[in-house]
This record gives C-alpha cells, structure tokens and sequence, in this order.
C-alpha cells in the first residue's frame, strides 16, 4: 500500500524525503534510477511485482518529497533521480554521528581514568 505522505499541509523538507524514502520499494526506484539513469514509468514498473498503478503512485510520492523529477518527451514520461534532498538528511545523519562520537570519547576518557586509578 502506498502511504500518502502530503497529508500534513507543510511538511519541513527533511521529514517528507525521510518519508518518501522509508518504503523499500520507493528505495528500490531511487537506487536503479541512480545506477541506471532515467527511465520510463513503464520501464521502471517492469522490474517490480505490483500493478503500474501502484508503482506510479510510488513514483508520485517520490516526486512530491523532490527526490525524483519527471521530464516528457512526447507520449513518454522519463524519471530522473534528484539527490540533493538527501543532502539534508545525510547532514542530519552526520550530526548524530558526531554528537556519538563525542559521548564515546568521553566514556572511553573516563574508563582510561578510572584504569590509571587502580
């Protein structure tokens, strides 16, 4: 089932790309059209178990949270993988790592003490 992820009116950026990117399917698109380069709809539900429908309702959420963009050419429509919203989220990612690390150093700091102490 697709999840609708435009219910909020004004999601902040982050949330709607960690949204639109927490569905293994949609991960599955990014991925191929990542290494494939763009593709047609029908192409891209090709390589999937579930009805165009389905898959172009995926490729919408994509859209929306801007991880995708569609560009026609005559009757085709071509998808393009966009990175950059996960620029973002990678930032965030980053943060957290660091605030870790920080908390490691210290635990590693007060056990080298308490080693020196005995």
């Amino acid at each position: 089932m697709v999840e609708r992820i435009d219910s909020d009116p004004a999601p902040d950026p982050l949330s709607q790309t960690l949204k639109a990117a927490g569905d293994v399917t949609r991960r599955a698109i990014l991925t191929h059209l990542a290494q494939e380069g763009p593709a047609r709809v029908t192409d891209i539900a090709a390589r999937f178990d579930m009805s165009l429908n389905a898959v172009s309702k995926h490729i919408m959420v994509l859209e929306r949270a801007g991880l995708v963009t569609r560009r026609t050419q005559w009757r085709e429509h071509l998808i393009e993988v966009n990175l950059a919203p996960l620029t973002q989220a990678f930032r965030w990612f980053q943060d957290l790592r660091s605030i870790w690390d920080l908390r490691l150093d210290a635990l590693e700091t007060h056990f080298a003490k308490d080693k020196t102490n005995d």
